[in-house]
């Protein structure tokens, strides 16, 4: 179904309350994203690990294993989950209940003990899982709600609103570290704990807008499929169904899947460096309150770098900017390897906020490009899938050099392969032909 609005992709008010409320989200959710997965939890947990007995390096190791999990299992629901909401409906209901999944593992995260890093391993998965399945719908709204000649404006707005909701959240949440008694907190762990409740909070308080906003899409075919009250088919199986349709008629979204494939390389240097930078910055020495400042900076020139990429894109297209990012991110992870000190870190960090939202963003738009309208979702779930999956291979060559070299600076300078790959793959995707094959899939249906 292609984007409801008027035949010109001009902008009413009910469409820009639309694309407000649906950006929105990028805000709730980016709490999680800051707070907890990039900078509390991964040393929070490497403490845990260390206190329990295991080495420097290991700890290390083992959240990296722990990352893999979470997006394999994620990888694997994503193509099911968007085959069955596209055949039977209900995108916002699946995103409110992994949401909902996320937000009641993250407040659960204050039952975690000194030395539980197994059950710290497990509620993250499941909080991750929540986070990752929402995204596949809430992400397959997207060129559903955003006309085709803002699409690239429309995502980058919502990375940059989820640059401030995250970032306001987590100057908050190191405040509360810095001077827990301030705040009323006993000591800085119990601080710690609270932060994680806020972000369940906040995660589900801001999601509100969007459920009650956005509309639902039309079931594409509605008149047609039966849902099972209605004495049709199990939603499970035809959506598996649907599935291997997809799988089977792939070859007319050749450019599609390219894409993808290049997205899957340096999505997976993208996606590694934001788990493992505070990881790996608490394995050489860097403290905690040093490593959320630095997010900070991320998070706050992540803002306005990301609404830049995003008028960058329509002068010079998505593809070129996108390629532009990933040189970026090149420099980055070679600078990784000689970092010493922590204004090494800072900078890094700076260097990661100028590109991390446009990359991320573009990325999601130009394949809303390229997607049959009538099946968003389930493309979306490939997508997510790509993703997933190549952060599966980062965090574990990750883990795994660490392991074998009982440090993790080899590691991280490893990363520079994924870009240089997804970089030569991206080159060879032709967007406009991507784009005729989706139009002419959704006009034949």
């Amino acid at each position: 179904m292609p984007w409801q609005g008027d035949a010109g992709g001009l902008m009413t008010d009910t469409n820009r309350k639309v694309t407000r409320s649906w950006c929105f989200y990028d805000w709730a959710n980016s709490a999680f994203a800051t707070t907890v997965m990039a900078a509390i939890f991964p040393p929070f947990y490497r403490s845990i690990a260390v206190g329990a007995g295991l080495g420097e390096a290991d700890a290390t190791a083992y959240w990296g294993y722990t990352t893999a999990i979470a997006l394999a299992l994620a990888a694997v629901l994503a193509p099911v989950l968007g085959a069955v909401s596209d055949h039977t409906g209900g995108k916002k209901r699946f995103l409110s209940v992994f949401a909902g999944l996320g937000v009641v593992a993250t407040l659960a995260f204050v039952f975690i003990g000194s030395d539980t890093w197994r059950l710290a391993s497990g509620l993250f998965i499941a909080a991750n899982l929540g986070f990752a399945a929402a995204n596949i719908f809430y992400e397959s709204l997207l060129p559903h709600i955003a006309p085709p000649n803002r699409i690239d404006r429309v995502s980058t707005q919502g990375y940059a609103l989820g640059y401030v909701g995250g970032g306001l959240l987590l100057g908050i949440n190191l405040l509360w570290y810095l001077k827990p008694q301030l705040f009323g907190f006993p000591n800085t762990t119990f601080a710690l704990k609270a932060c994680f409740v806020s972000v369940g909070v906040w995660w589900a308080l801001f999601s509100i807008p969007l459920l009650r906003n956005v509309p639902e899409p039309p079931l594409a075919g509605a008149g047609i499929v039966r849902r099972p009250r209605d004495g049709g088919p199990n939603p499970a199986l035809a959506g598996l169904a649907r599935l291997r349709e997809t799988l089977r008629d792939i070859r007319r979204y050749r450019q599609l899947m390219l894409f993808l494939v290049a997205f899957w390389f340096y999505n997976d240097g993208i996606g590694t460096i934001v788990k493992m930078a505070t990881a790996y910055g608490d394995e050489i020495g860097i403290g905690l309150s040093d490593m959320m400042i630095a997010l900070l900076i991320t998070q706050f020139v992540g803002i306005p770098c990301s609404i830049l990429l995003g008028r960058v894109a329509e002068r010079i297209r998505a593809k070129r900017t996108i390629l532009l990012t990933l040189c970026v991110y090149g420099v980055i992870t070679v600078g990784g390897y000689f970092m010493r000190t922590t204004w090494h870190f800072y900078l890094l960090a700076l260097l990661v906020g100028t590109v991390q939202g446009g990359a991320q963003a573009l990325s999601r738009s130009l394949f809303a490009v390229m997607v049959p309208r009538h099946k968003s979702a389930e493309f979306f779930g490939f997508y997510s899938t790509s993703a997933k999956m190549a952060g599966i291979a980062g965090p574990l060559l990750f883990g795994v050099v660490s392991q074998i070299t009982g440090t993790s600076r080899l590691s991280i300078v490893s990363l520079v392969v994924f870009f240089i790959v997804g970089g030569i793959l991206l080159l060879k995707v032709d967007v406009d032909a991507g784009r005729r094959a989706a139009e002419s899939s959704s006009l034949e249906r």
